[in-house]
Formats: C-alpha cells, structure tokens, sequence
C-alpha cells in the first residue's frame, strides 16, 4: 500500500530542503563577477557566504526586503529615534588599527551615540567592482561582524551591487542606522551657552594620520594607528553623570577645528581654544610640519568632542577619564559671547589667532 504524505509533512520537508539548499551555498569564485550582483544564484551564496554567516540574528535571518521592529520594545527604551547614514570609500581599505569594515560600522555607531541614542541596528549595503579578490570581501565582513558585536548593535539588513571593473575602486560601503534616544535626554548645537567648557576624549589627527602613511607615498616609518573606536559606551557613562550636556559631536572628516565651527555657527557663540592644552602626537606634529597639514583639521575616527556648563566640566572631565576610550580626556576651550560664529586658537605665545572652517580637503577619502 502506498501512503502519500499529508500536505503539512509536504511543506515541511520542503522547508527543511530549502533551509538546507540556502546554507549549501559557497562562494566557488577566487574574484568577484558580474554575476555575483545579478540577483541569480551567484549573488545568493555570495549573501549566504560572507554576509548572511557572518551577520546572522534573528531579523536578518528573516531574508525579507526589509527588517521589522517591534514598537513596543522601541517606546521602552526612549522616545524619540535617531538615525543616520554614512559612505565609507576610505583608500586603503586596511590600515594601521583598523580597516574599512570596523570603520563602517564604528562610524555609524558614533553618529547616533553624539545624539544620546542607544545605537540599535544597521543596515550594510557594497558595491563591489568586479575583480575584487572574494577573500578581502571575507575578511571585511568578519571586522564587520566583530565590530558589531563589540558595539552590541545588529546589521539586520543590506544590499549587493557589482560594478565593471574600473567603475568603482575596489569596495564601497554604505551603512545607515536606527537608534534611540533615552526620555530627558535633549543633545543639540543650540544649546551651547557662553560659558562653557569644551572637552575632548584623546589625541587628534591620528587617524587622518595613519591613512596618509599606509599609502606609502611617502617615505615615512610611524606607529601610529588609527583611533578607530565606538563611542557609545562612553557617551552613556557621560549622560549618566550629567544628562544635562549641551552639545557632544564626533570629529571625523574637517576634524576639530571644522566642528567647533559649526558649533559655533549653529549657536551664534565664539569658541576659544587653547592650544597648548589641545593633545597632538609628537609623530603627528612632525608629519604635519613635512607636508604643511594642519593636525586641528586632520581626520579623527574615535574622538567625540563635548560642551558642557562649566558647573559641570570637572564631573564630566573625570568620569570620562575612568573609561578607557577618554582615558586621555581634557579641557581644550570654553565658549565665549563674542565673536559670534567664530573659533579662536590662543597659541603657545600668547597670541590669537581665528580657525577657519577647512576650505578644500587636506587628505581625500580618509572615511
């Protein structure tokens, strides 16, 4: 007697072979193709592979076009969301500290932890030129991956494009991300008063620094590496002392001096700056002397830079300096009345001098 198996046995075996289908799928090719963006069966393991394995939780797991949130879970943590989106086309793509992948996902972390969000998910989208070698496509998504989770954040869904060879320049990476803002919690350029202190978690320009020398165009040996970080964690441990902070942005491309501009046009304030308090790496100092770069403009990936009501500075300062990404934190200026909209730099000599917002771009594709 044959006995046909029941429509639910049916559907889950088929389940169970399209599960098993999916996971078989390995990336055979030593270079990326045109067809691994084709949206055939080269670009499903391709996503199956590297991005799928590496990434995988429970909303990406999902595989649909988009990712759901539950609200309810949302609304407890915060009443507002932040989000924001970011390129990364950083050349070269691994660097001294860090590479491309760690980048992306830092990056976007940073942007939502300056507005006091708890970073939540990302998304990840590539564009890959044809010809890229698959293992650096590996290895960039597991610094994703670990990125990730040493941030405590989910990718939760992307997108693959390939490009002919020559149209793009090896890998390009957009990431943008969801966050939520704890309730009290109000961050804004709007609200710097005169009288405030401005404070910074580290050196500068080490970064912007660190590129310049992996591109080997210049003969010069450093240690130096980028300060590539997530911020998150400290920006929690600042709000749990002083909710109250005014304003707090991280200084990547412009550097230090380009966000205090905008601070200071933002909210019609002057901002002095003391130079000798600002922390510059010798070795950055020297490179800077070389090719005629200023470090106040230089690239920073891990620095945030944060103003606060000078009743509250001291607090502020030496929280951050138990945490170990602003162990090295410190007082650099305060926010003066007048004049409105510009930043000053008192020099080492006791003069004055205006830091203008960068005109140009002193080192291109440092992001």
């Amino acid at each position: 007697m044959n006995i046909s198996p029941t429509n639910s046995a049916q559907n889950s075996l088929f389940q169970k072979m399209e599960q098993v289908r999916r996971r078989q799928g390995k990336v055979r090719d030593t270079h990326i193709t045109l067809a691994h963006g084709s949206g055939g069966k080269a670009m499903h393991d391709l996503i199956d592979d590297i991005f799928v394995s590496n990434f995988d939780n429970p909303i990406l797991s999902q595989l649909e076009d988009q990712a759901s949130f539950d609200l309810a879970n949302l609304i407890q943590q915060g009443d507002r969301l932040a989000f924001t989106t970011d390129s990364y086309v950083v050349d070269p793509l691994f660097f001294p500290g860090s590479d491309i992948g760690e980048l992306a996902i830092n990056g976007t972390v940073n942007d939502l932890a300056v507005s006091g969000a708890k970073p939540l998910y990302l998304t990840c989208s590539v564009i890959l030129e044809e010809g890229l070698p698959v293992e650096i496509l590996r290895r960039v998504a597991a610094s994703m991956n670990a990125a990730a989770k040493n941030a405590g954040i989910k990718i939760v869904t992307g997108d693959t494009k390939v490009v002919h060879r020559g149209a793009a320049d090896k890998l390009f990476i957009n990431t943008a991300g969801i966050g939520v803002i704890p309730r009290g919690v109000n961050i804004s350029a709007h609200n710097i008063k005169p009288g405030d202190a401005v404070i910074i978690n580290g050196e500068i320009g080490n970064h912007g620094t660190a590129i310049l020398i992996a591109r080997g165009e210049l003969a010069l040996e450093t240690n130096i590496e980028s300060d590539c970080q997530p911020l998150h964690s400290l920006v929690e441990t600042i709000l749990h002392i002083c909710p109250q902070v005014h304003a707090m942005r991280d200084a990547t491309r412009g550097g230090l001096a380009t966000v205090l501009n905008e601070f200071a046009l933002s909210s019609n304030v002057g901002i002095r700056l003391f130079e000798e308090s600002i922390p510059v790496r010798e070795e950055v100092n020297g490179v800077c002397e070389i090719l005629g770069l200023d470090p106040l403009y230089l690239a920073n990936e891990g620095k945030l830079v944060v103003l606060v009501s000078k009743e509250n500075a001291d607090n502020v300062l030496s929280t951050m300096k138990f945490h170990p990404a602003g162990k090295d934190a410190c007082i650099i200026g305060e926010v003066i009345s007048s004049p409105p909209g510009i930043v000053l730099l008192k020099t080492v000599f006791g003069a004055e001098r205006i830091v203008d917002m960068l005109v140009g771009d002193q080192l291109p594709r440092i992001c």
